[in-house]
């Protein structure tokens, strides 16, 4: 019965069924009618990974070119930032540089989290608080616990991706540093302080074989380099910074900025040095591609 004819009763004690469920006043109807309607609206997704690799170049670009993909999905992150009083409607834009940047920071900082969980890289709890009642979120990313390979800690997702440039070298990889290791080598400049980031041990090594590891760790999902002691002071190795790894130190993101604009990962932004790995993937890419 349509909700029209039912008023034209006028009975409040004549019960119907609408959508299943007996409803006995047109005022108990036209509720169900909204309420049913606005359970079958779907809330909107947001791309976490898309996010996470947009705050990561995004800061590090010469221009507001904009991340292939993430636009859609940084527009609803931003506006839930705008709409907390932390980003100015301006910056709303699917643009996630260095404004946006501060603004999720100071977003974490609000939830209480200190240290890595501040990092201004939208994580996997932070970001469904920012989306409750506003958005879903799709293609999670999770570091995973922290494990142990030998001395050095890594996370999980780390380990993954190492094992399986191990497995498309048919070789094992020793590290020379590990992750989350905060006033570790100063030559790191910091990169080490989180997650994600590994050096390698090249010992034995000739330069085909160096590049032979640098290139399988970038088919996985590192921005991986060959260092040289005319870079900087430190032996010969080979540094690894995991894309989307959310545990990174801030200038762990901008080494993997850096990498997606051509660069070298030092702080001289010359052009890349490594070898060309295309198109670029992250570990959950690469595992969906293989």
């Amino acid at each position: 019965m349509k909700l029209s004819a039912y008023a034209a009763l006028g009975a409040t004690a004549l019960s119907v069924t609408l959508a299943g469920v007996a409803v006995t006043s047109v005022a108990q109807a036209q509720d169900h009618k909204i309420e049913s309607v606005a359970q079958a609206k779907p809330l909107p997704s947001v791309d976490m990974e898309a996010v996470v690799k947009a705050a990561q170049i995004d800061p590090r670009r010469p221009d507001n070119k904009l991340t292939p993909g993430a636009k859609a999905s940084v527009l609803l992150v931003e506006q839930a930032l705008r709409d907390r009083h932390l980003l100015d409607k301006k910056w709303v834009d699917g643009y996630f540089g260095t404004t946006t940047t501060a603004a999720y920071t100071k977003f974490q900082q609000s939830l209480g989290y200190k240290g890595l969980s501040a990092n201004g890289l939208p994580g996997q709890a932070s970001l469904a608080k920012l989306g409750a009642g506003r958005f879903k979120v799709t293609h999670v990313i999770a570091p995973g616990p922290r494990v142990k390979i030998g001395k050095f800690v890594v996370n999980t997702r780390t380990q993954k991706m190492l094992n399986e440039a191990q497995r498309l070298l048919h070789r094992k990889l020793t590290l020379d540093q590990g992750s989350y290791n905060p006033g570790g080598d100063p030559t790191s400049a910091g990169t080490h302080d989180g997650g994600g980031v590994v050096d390698i041990n090249v010992k034995g090594m000739n330069a085909a074989t160096r590049t032979s590891v640098a290139r399988a760790l970038r088919r996985v999902g590192f921005a991986a380099w060959v260092r040289s002691p005319q870079q900087g002071n430190w032996p010969w190795h080979i540094h690894a910074t995991a894309i989307n790894d959310t545990d990174l130190s801030v200038q762990a993101q901008h080494q993997i900025g850096d990498y997606y604009l051509g660069q070298n990962g030092l702080a001289n932004r010359r052009p890349d040095d490594g070898p060309k790995v295309s198109p670029i993937r992250t570990w959950e890419e690469y595992l969906r591609a293989r």
